[in-house]
């Protein structure tokens, strides 16, 4: 095997490793926000990462953190409930990477569940040698699927692996 074509082959398994890794960790939001693992939910983002929800932004890890201690989410955990993020579209740009899913919020009534949330999940997240999965949240904005425009170009823009300013 040549120098070149090992070179190449090392860059592609480090493309999918990284994919992985991103997708591992998109995929362990929901059981750890519904076990209520404020401290572990935190750190899935970068120090002074942003997450966006509508009307609530929230700027770092303890702000992120609060969200999962606060009465709001610990109704949720405590009527039954479960954040299910769907696979990600993975896009790769070196130490920075951009991941697009659709979420749902299933809330426990009685012995149902009702979808009472679906939304779309944009994350831009950068390499982090220190974190649990190699990758951190920069950023994590999260729309409602109401139909409007700006959810939908969220979509387009994840798959397209665009970072957004």
């Amino acid at each position: 095997m040549t120098e070149q074509r090992l070179a190449a082959l090392e860059a592609r398994l480090q493309r999918i490793e990284d994919e992985r890794a991103i997708e591992r960790m998109i995929a362990s939001y929901g059981p750890l926000v519904d076990a209520g693992d404020a401290d572990s939910v935190a750190a899935l983002w970068a120090d002074d990462g942003v997450y966006d929800v509508e009307n609530w932004l929230m700027k770092g890890r303890n702000d992120v953190a609060a969200m999962v201690r606060s009465s709001g989410h610990q109704d949720f955990i405590t009527t039954g409930c479960t954040h299910f993020l769907s696979p990600g579209v993975v896009t790769i740009h070196g130490d920075d990477a951009v991941a697009v899913c659709e979420s749902t919020l299933l809330l426990r009534r009685g012995t149902t569940y009702d979808a009472v949330r679906a939304g779309v999940s944009y994350f831009h997240l950068s390499r982090a040698a220190d974190s649990l999965h190699g990758w951190q949240i920069v950023k994590r904005i999260t729309r409602l699927l109401d139909g409007t425009e700006d959810p939908r170009a969220l979509l387009s823009d994840g798959v397209a692996g665009r970072i957004l300013p």
